[in-house]
């Protein structure tokens, strides 16, 4: 069973990962905040008392859950309004955390020099956006895979397919994106 601190300190260590994956999916900042905070409180409350080992995968079950229930609501309320009220709002700035940016040469986690950080925060955004343009399951398939390093049972049983199924989203995923930054002058060796 999960003790009040381990999963207190599951879910500040997965918040900044869960965002960014329900930003993917939804592409509004004020929302995918809105989903990750329900997906943590349906955690907490739900299966707080859960072995430590089990609330990852719970919580990837919860929030892509929680994300395809807005997606379905969305599309319900699109039918209703008028087209232009529908809309979802586009891309938006990210989130800069100027925090994220400082380095300190005594301190081994901020490995990268500046001209270095700033390339690989370059390339990074190269692959945010190539993100977005996959289909849901692909993009879904990915991040679990290769985001969230959950083996292909964990992804199928969140992602409520056969293990094949996943294997297939996420090899036309890595295609995919290793088409789109080939465009843009990405060659991944």
């Amino acid at each position: 069973m999960a003790s009040h601190d381990e999963l207190s300190r599951f879910l500040a260590e997965t918040e900044r990962r869960a965002y960014k994956q329900a930003l993917f999916a939804i592409r509004n900042e004020h929302v995918a905040l809105d989903i990750v905070q329900d997906s943590m409180l349906k955690l907490a409350e739900k299966y707080g008392g859960k072995p430590v080992n089990e609330l990852p995968m719970l919580f990837q079950r919860i929030l892509q859950n929680t994300i395809r229930d807005h997606c379905r609501r969305q599309k319900v309320r699109s039918r209703w309004v008028s087209l232009m009220s529908s809309l979802v709002p586009q891309h938006e700035e990210a989130e800069y955390e100027p925090l994220d940016s400082l380095q300190d040469e005594d301190n081994n986690s901020q490995g990268l020099a500046p001209d270095a950080s700033f390339e690989q925060s370059q390339l990074i955004a190269l692959i945010e956006e190539a993100l977005i343009i996959l289909p849901a399951r692909q993009r879904e398939a990915f991040l679990l895979r290769y985001w969230e390093d959950m083996d292909t049972t964990e992804t199928a049983a969140i992602m409520g397919c056969s293990e094949g199924s996943v294997k297939t989203h996420c090899s036309r995923a890595t295609h995919s994106l290793a088409a789109i930054l080939r465009k843009k002058g990405v060659h991944l060796s």
